[in-house]
């Protein structure tokens, strides 16, 4: 097979890496090389079951112990089955309001044939030397998680109906399991988990090649509507997240930054914030030079929050800015707008675009272009940490705390090993905390304050000093023969970077649709300097870039008098792999079908009411297919009016309907509220916005009704955090077009012109 085709969207090495292995191979469709190990006795009766999460590790020899024995085997995850029938399952991804705490516990109930009413639910610590890819992002936990973890169960079941069938003395192919029993299917007889667990424990684990899956006819849990595990803890104020962390001895800390990017601190006024009620140190930190791992500040240490943030309203600090950022995001505008006529630098081209541009019967030319904007979950960043005895400790909200690990070892001197990380439940991150600033400033607050420490960002300390979403602006032009079909295709895409790499977040493929589909191609780009830090954010460079590709399309089919949808199938053409066998390729197929199903539930082609008017996208991106129709209106005072979002997905099988249903309803909202009024604005090196109200979200009473439908396609399943989020804007703003005759080429809709 070819190696995997992946967007260059400067992704970090783990996700990278992970999504380099994740792609199908004929050894993964056979199961033939993923690991099994020991099958081992817990104290009290029952077995534990541990599954090595590597893609194409080698097949472990069985290996049996007596019952009654914990023994762990690192790699692992964990399936744990008590001699009470109690079946517990160790979710080992960080959740941050994706679901996978509640998903890949379903993958392993459900080839076990566990009854998930008795199943618990148990977070995983992290810990690298027992699981592997403890990460959320990318939409990688399902596609990483399927074969493993479905494998883990099925084991578990194989054995559990070994033992049983020993007891009835009958063949174990006359058995199943279902609702947490053995059942012998010709006479009924039935035995629970519990009385079975501790015999299978004593059992060789059977050879991986011998483990049957089931068929997703079978299915009896996957593909329904689960609550998430830590819902009743979560409306209920007993789930708790990142701010609720509580150590004995603990300080709330505040970490005041300086406002311009790369800043340092000349002075300031400890000695006055020292003597402030509920106060109880503060000192400043020097940076290390790399904004992801630690900046220079002031530490304030009180008893509680409302102290140390009152303190910080009263902190006078004199900044040391030069050398630091000075970056204008008009001045960053102006100069990539200006760059409309340039060639830029040729980074991909088949056929021949300017003979074919010129012998275009129509052309069109335009650019589009983006700002900044940030993460803003609804919990800002956090960490609980405490330093003793040469060892540090912390409790965090994070997506990736493998790199928090590194900067803290890198800050604090710490050996890698002598860091432990608690994960904790999160309130929302959309990428921001693939980074772990947060982590290392709450480690370095805590060893020099010599006591354990929860660092708090209020919303505007997190608005001010966020990894963004790049800004970047793209120059289309493109030709049309006569019957209004697509000759020519060129993009000069001008974004941020050094002129070798992009900055983080930024970057385009080449070979992303419709750059392989049309016969005359030429894909161009310039990088402009840019120190703003900034990350990836919801389904990376795709949430923008899908917006303007998909936009210049609706533009074509416009002026060719043709209908939008025609217009996308006939560029997709047949069935076909863009590159054969290669899930990180567009699939025109694929595509086709999700923009079919949409259109057919969108009701487009079909009337609407006076004043409405429809749009249409879609998109490829992280293995996912996503097509959306966005009906609007426009009121009296030129603001928009959402009425319904149809959406439709292609991502494989589904785990958890309802967090499925979940995930796009979510991209969708944000995607809305992206396009419709969110911009960051730097000026002299300087955030501009604070809070929500010049950052707005969208709001409940302005959240359209939103439809999702799942195309569960035979292929093996992608994730769904990213592929819902980006053809939203562009169906937004085709839509707005199709009423007012409007184009959108400038985000957010409120620069455009209309209201918020």
């Amino acid at each position: 097979m070819s190696a995997p085709v992946i967007p260059q969207r400067n992704l970090p090495a783990f996700l990278l890496a992970a999504q380099v292995e994740s792609a199908p191979s004929a050894a993964d469709t056979a199961l033939s090389r993923r690991t099994f190990f020991k099958l081992t006795g817990l104290a009290g009766g029952g077995f534990m079951l541990a599954v090595m999460l590597g893609n194409r590790a080698e097949a472990a020899t069985a290996v049996s112990a007596a019952p009654n024995t914990v023994t762990e085997f690192a790699p692992n995850a964990f399936l744990r089955i008590a001699a009470d029938g109690t079946v517990t399952i160790v979710a080992k991804n960080p959740e941050i309001g994706q679901g996978v705490k509640t998903a890949l516990p379903m993958l392993v109930a459900e080839e076990l044939g566990a009854d998930w009413s008795r199943v618990t639910v148990e977070q995983a610590p992290f810990d690298p030397a027992k699981f592997k890819d403890q990460f959320a992002g990318g939409s990688m936990s399902i596609p990483l998680a399927w074969l493993p973890l479905r494998q883990a169960g099925a084991v578990a079941r194989t054995l559990l109906i070994a033992a049983a069938a020993a007891d009835w003395g009958v063949p174990p192919a006359e058995c199943t399991t279902e609702n947490s029993e053995v059942l012998h299917r010709p006479t009924g007889r039935r035995l629970g988990f519990g009385a079975l667990a501790t015999k299978a424990a004593a059992l060789p684990v059977p050879d991986v090649k011998s483990v049957v899956l089931k068929d997703r006819k079978d299915f009896k849990l996957l593909g329904r509507r689960i609550t998430g595990v830590d819902n009743p803890g979560i409306v209920t104020g007993q789930t708790r997240f990142g701010y609720d962390q509580v150590r004995p001895g603990m300080l709330i800390a505040v970490f005041e930054k300086c406002p311009v990017f790369g800043g340092k601190v000349s002075a300031a006024n400890l000695d006055e914030i020292r003597k402030l009620p509920g106060v109880k140190q503060a000192f400043v930190l020097a940076a290390n030079g790399a904004p992801e791992h630690l900046s220079a500040g002031v530490a304030i240490l009180a008893d509680t929050t409302w102290a140390a943030f009152r303190a910080r309203e009263q902190l006078k600090v004199t900044w040391d800015e030069a050398g630091a950022c000075k970056d204008s995001s008009s001045g960053f505008r102006q100069q990539a707008l200006g760059l409309a006529s340039a060639p830029g630098t040729q980074v991909h081209a088949a056929g021949d675009f300017a003979a074919a541009l010129a012998a275009a019967g129509q052309t069109v030319r335009a650019s589009y272009e983006y700002p900044f904007i940030a993460h803003a979950p609804m919990e800002p960043q956090n960490c609980t940490a405490e330093v003793r005895d040469g060892a540090v400790e912390v409790w965090a909200p994070t997506q990736e705390p493998g790199s928090g690990v590194e900067g803290i070892a890198k800050v604090l001197g710490v050996p890698a090993d002598k860091i432990t990380v608690h994960l904790v439940r999160t309130g929302g991150a959309f990428g921001r905390r693939l980074l772990n600033d947060y982590m290392v400033e709450a480690a370095a607050i805590a060893k020099q304050a010599g006591v354990p420490v929860r660092l708090v960002h209020s919303r505007e300390a997190d608005m001010a000093h966020d990894f963004y979403r790049p800004p970047a602006v793209h120059h289309f032009s493109a030709g049309l023969d006569a019957a209004g079909r697509l000759t020519a295709w060129q993009s000069h895409y001008v974004l941020g970077g050094d002129g070798k790499e992009p900055v983080r977040g930024a970057g385009m493929d080449p070979r992303e649709f419709p750059g392989p589909l049309v016969p005359n191609y030429r894909f161009a780009q310039t990088m402009l300097p840019l120190a703003t830090p900034t990350g990836w954010l919801r389904a990376p460079g795709a949430n923008a870039d899908a917006w303007a590709v998909q936009s210049f399309l609706h533009e074509l089919s416009t002026a060719a008098g043709r209908d939008h949808l025609a217009f996308l199938l006939e560029v997709l053409g047949e069935p076909r792999w863009l590159q054969a066998n290669n899930s990180w390729a567009l699939h025109t197929g694929r595509a086709a079908g999700v923009l079919k199903l949409a259109a057919e539930k969108g009701g487009w082609g079909q009337p609407v009411p006076a004043g409405h008017g429809l749009g249409l996208a879609f998109h490829f991106c992280h293995q996912g297919y996503g097509a959306h129709v966005v009906e609007v209106s426009v009121d009296a005072k030129n603001r928009p009016k959402l009425h319904r979002v149809t959406v439709a997905v292609d991502v494989g099988p589904i785990v958890n309907l309802s967090g499925a249903e979940n995930q796009i309803q979510g991209g969708v909202v944000d995607g809305l509220a992206a396009a419709w009024r969110q911009e960051i604005t730097v000026e002299g090196g300087r955030t501009q916005e604070s809070n929500f109200n010049d950052f707005p979200l969208l709001t409940m009473a302005e959240t359209p009704k939103i439809e999702v439908h799942f195309i569960e396609s035979d292929f093996a399943p992608t994730g769904l955090g990213e592929p819902g989020y980006p053809p939203v804007l562009p169906a937004l703003c085709n839509a707005l077009f199709a009423v007012t005759g409007k184009r959108v080429r400038s985000l957010p809709l409120t620069r455009a012109g209309f209201a918020a």
